[in-house]
């Protein structure tokens, strides 16, 4: 075993035992000696215990650490400690700028134990109130672990979005060419990005490698029609070259999955499509013009050869925004700057405000007498803002049995709720989903909040029987959310034309902690595009005096 291994599980040790509040004599002098065993000369794993004993800094009780570890691979203080740490906690621990008393705040007081939960209080700034903490701490913490993310080699959609859009036009710009397109997973709007791929009829010359090289792209492998390139950041690039007469082809060809090009393949056979466009290759298949988003090799093709693709929603097609936070709970804008936000930058119509229930402690939710003085300013809001309405709505907490965190009389009082789980994530497919279920059966659950808690890239959601979960939501008019948060994108695009079958209405929601959160809402429209939704089948792409029927009808 190497010096520095052994330096690096005596670290963590004395991490821990901090974490732990125990005795600060001991932390220290583990510490010490992890800092002595990593800037030693030689190994010491070479050493007899008793000459460990003798090295500077180490001593009897920390040598025979030293020793059982070389020994059996472990130490039983390590081990102990570790099995009353959370993993979560643990990984915690390593991320840059986190020593163990900001740890210890985070678990203990903000009740987070992974870093997936983490990175998502950092978006919803929800440590910058929290002790030994502020906004550039929360920052850094932010970036370590997005750097933390990036080592995987895989992104979120919306972290590659503007590096990838601005790449493109600098390629154009260097190549003195129009035809350069993105391809691949991120045409198809996919949520999360392996590769960025780029198709150009521009030819392979002895110029790219160095043109790729001023975009920020170092060239790797190249072939006689690709050049693989990465980024400093770990993205990858495929720069993909072919002929002008088959561009329409390969445009298809490098943007749908090979489910999709192989089924439409099929339907080409001793068909030339040479000098065709995509429109004109699909026309040639005799089916409709397939958008991008959509070519998964799912149900495309039978939704074409029906007549039935849906008029995709699009941005400017949503009216209001409803699921989002204030300074009533831990959002970081007042009720007030939220709704002329939305009414002045946005040109939106409506804002649902639902801050946190009283559940929610750690977001400093709302019990019944500040829900009341929440919903008086809000109508107060109303008329100094009308035509421009605020919906009182509140997101409750899904309890572990089911049930909302409030009375019925309480619930009452709402023009909505968005029913959410928070807390206890960790559950068997049955119990989330009957846990989820109950929720939606309540009378008066308006909309089932991020349906599977997932944190994309950091934490799987609860397991949830999708189509039971979908189907009691159309049982009960219950509609469902698309959390557009980056992070959530949940309900999964995958879903949603099966929720849209079942006569279930969905709702882009940015679940916004701070005015620039309303931007989200791109995000989500990109995955309800993805999931076939048109502004037909989207709740917030009504208009107000709509909106305010559905809210008002029995439930």
């Amino acid at each position: 075993m190497e010096n520095k291994t052994i330096a690096r599980t005596l670290r963590l040790l004395s991490q821990l035992m901090e974490l732990h509040d125990e005795n600060p004599f001991k932390i220290k002098s583990i510490a010490n000696a992890a800092f002595k065993v990593d800037k030693l000369p030689y190994p010491i794993s070479a050493k007899s215990l008793a000459e460990m004993e003798l090295i500077d800094g180490l001593g009897k009780s920390t040598a025979s650490k030293v020793w059982a570890l070389l020994e059996t691979n472990s130490i039983p203080e390590l081990s102990e400690l570790l099995a009353q740490t959370p993993p979560g906690i643990v990984e915690m621990i390593r991320i840059k700028g986190l020593g163990p008393k900001k740890v210890v705040v985070i678990w203990k007081d903000l009740e987070i134990d992974n870093v997936g939960e983490l990175y998502y209080a950092c978006n919803e700034n929800r440590l910058i109130e929290a002790k030994g903490f502020g906004l550039k701490t929360q920052e850094e913490i932010k970036k370590a672990i997005e750097f933390t993310m990036a080592s995987s080699g895989r992104f979120l959609y919306a972290r590659v979005e503007h590096f990838a859009e601005v790449m493109l036009q600098n390629l154009k710009n260097e190549l003195n060419t129009d035809q350069l397109f993105l391809t691949g997973q991120y045409r198809r709007r996919c949520e999360i990005i392996d590769s960025l791929d780029i198709l150009t009829t521009h030819p392979i010359t002895d110029e790219i490698v160095v043109i790729l090289e001023k975009a920020g792209l170092t060239a790797g492998l190249v072939t006689d029609n690709t050049i693989a390139c990465e980024t400093e950041f770990g993205i990858k690039v495929n720069l993909i070259f072919c002929n002008t007469d088959v561009l329409g082809w390969q445009m298809i060809l490098h943007t749908g999955n090979k489910e999709h090009t192989d089924e439409l393949a099929l339907k080409l056979v001793n068909t030339d499509v040479g000098g065709k466009s995509e429109q004109e290759i699909y026309a040639l298949a005799e089916i409709p013009f397939i958008e991008p988003e959509l070519r998964e090799g799912l149900n495309e093709f039978a939704l074409a050869a029906a007549n039935k693709l849906p008029d995709l929603i699009s941005y400017s097609d949503l009216k209001g925004t409803l699921h989002n936070h204030s300074t009533w709970s831990d959002g970081v804008h007042t009720l007030e700057e939220m709704a002329v936000f939305c009414r002045n930058e946005l040109k939106l119509t409506y804002l649902g405000i639902c801050d946190h229930s009283r559940s929610a402690f750690y977001a400093n939710g709302l019990n019944e007498i500040r829900v009341a003085a929440q919903q008086r300013e809000i109508d107060e809001l109303n008329i100094k803002l009308a035509p421009f309405h605020i919906f009182k709505g509140i997101e409750s907490d899904i309890l572990y049995d089911g049930s909302l965190d409030y009375s019925d009389d309480v619930l009452s009082t709402f023009d909505f709720v968005v029913a959410s789980v928070h807390s206890i994530l960790k559950m068997s497919e049955e119990k989330a989903t009957g846990r989820i279920i109950k929720a939606v059966e309540n009378p008066f659950t308006t909309i089932l909040g991020h349906p599977t808690g997932r944190l994309l890239l950091s934490r799987s959601g609860y397991p949830i029987d999708h189509r039971k979960v979908i189907d009691a939501c159309a049982a009960n008019n219950v509609i469902i959310e698309i959390n557009a948060n980056p992070l959530r994108l949940d309900l999964d695009w995958r879903w949603q034309q099966y929720a849209i079958e079942k006569g279930v209405l969905l709702s882009i929601n940015p679940d916004a902690h701070r005015k620039e959160g309303f931007y989200d809402m791109h995000y989500g429209t990109l995955i309800a595009r993805k999931g076939g939704v048109s502004k037909l089948t989207c709740l917030n792409a009504m208009d107000l005096e709509q909106v305010k029927t559905l809210f008002n009808r029995p439930a």
